[in-house]
């Protein structure tokens, strides 16, 4: 059991780090929490910058619902960094049902979203806490500039792309990999989930700002069509993405569709075993710190109606430091009063659009968003 408000559950990765980075700018305390208590340890002396003013405090524990419930007794909010989401939330999200914390994560995965929503969503809405999945830049900023389309009414398709500087963590490599191998990418269409083919590959895609096309993927189909699909404003929703860098995304497809065709008949542990050597062919080193001249990022949403259309891009830069600056704004909301909406939410709908954005904005990681409409 703790007595510090905040847990942040895989503290030692890249991006946990970083959630509790911005914490301490908060001032809130925090538990940096993880599998491997000295390796956490170290990780907050070496990489979060002015971790010695911070009020936290190192936990090791072990991944399973019961160890994770007697840590989190006390705290109010749970922050996961601990992927894949689809192998490991489950047990954190039960620890936080049952100790009544808000759950928030950095997830991609569109399966979990899903499991989140129809296994979970339910339980957490009547204990009045939020599930707060998929709280990152690559789903919440370009969320952000769905909202700010769909402020005009009579739009109900959205078209999303999302594009940053730099490559995946260790960690979200792994988790692309897992995804890929084990789960389908889906796009809303009328409402419903429609499979992307995945045979489709490389798809290019005109950005904003540049002349030269770029290429993208379904990535896993994103955390847009699950958030919603339930919208009634909306009815079809496409999100697609990548890195600029070009020489990486072109290596990307080969690298999944070897690592499933490789992997098909194992058994889940070795076939996780065989995902993570296929991973660290992409990525097997933590990236550098962001800089804010290379880490450039891109957020583009297209939103259309039968009579109207709006666009908005959002120029930002640092994606994880964006990911750690919206955490923990989320988990200092969360102790200062109830989310907007309770149960399965996301960014947006539990805090606000214009509010997730003003504070993106105030710490300098997104510009002003170019916003545009025509028609009605």
């Amino acid at each position: 059991m703790t007595t510090k408000p905040v847990v942040v559950y895989g503290a030692s990765g890249y991006t946990g780090r970083l959630v509790c980075e911005y914490l301490r700018e908060y001032g809130i305390p925090f538990v940096a929490a993880g599998r491997d208590g000295e390796k956490t340890k170290r990780s907050m002396e070496s990489h979060v910058p002015g971790i010695e003013t911070a009020d936290y405090e190192i936990a090791e524990v072990n991944h399973d619902a019961e160890s994770l419930t007697e840590l989190f007794g006390g705290a109010s909010v749970v922050c996961n960094t601990v992927g894949p989401f689809s192998t490991y939330g489950a047990a954190v999200v039960e620890a936080c049902l049952a100790t009544g914390a808000h759950y928030l994560d950095t997830t991609g995965e569109q399966d979990w979203l899903i499991t989140c929503d129809e296994t979970y969503g339910a339980d957490f809405a009547a204990a009045g806490l939020l599930l707060g999945p998929g709280l990152a830049h690559m789903y919440t900023t370009g969320e952000i500039a769905a909202e700010l389309c769909l402020e005009q009414p009579g739009l109900d398709t959205l078209d999303i792309a999302v594009f940053w500087g730099g490559s995946p963590t260790i960690a979200s490599t792994r988790t692309i990999l897992v995804n890929a191998a084990t789960s389908r990418a889906h796009y809303l269409a009328q409402n419903t989930y429609v499979e992307f083919d995945p045979n489709q590959g490389l798809v290019p895609l005109v950005v904003p700002g540049q002349h030269e096309l770029a290429t993208s993927l379904p990535w896993g189909g994103t955390s847009h069509p699950v958030w919603y699909r339930k919208d009634p404003r909306v009815a079809n929703c496409k999100a697609q993405g990548g890195v600029f860098d070009a020489a990486l995304m072109n290596g990307v497809p080969q690298i999944v569709a070897q690592a499933i065709e490789a992997t098909k008949d194992m058994d889940p542990d070795s076939r996780d075993e065989a995902l993570t050597a296929a991973a660290a062919q992409v990525m097997n080193q933590m990236p550098p710190r962001e800089n804010p001249r290379l880490n450039k990022s891109l957020d583009s949403v297209h939103a259309s109606g039968p009579l109207g259309r709006a666009h908005c891009v959002i120029h930002g830069n640092q994606n994880y430091k964006q990911t750690g600056l919206l955490q923990a704004f989320a988990a200092s909301w969360l102790l200062q009063q109830a989310p907007k909406r309770t149960g399965f939410a996301s960014g947006c709908q539990a805090f606000g659009h214009r509010e997730l954005l003003g504070q993106l904005r105030a710490f300098g990681l997104v510009a002003e968003p170019i916003l545009t409409f025509q028609g009605n």
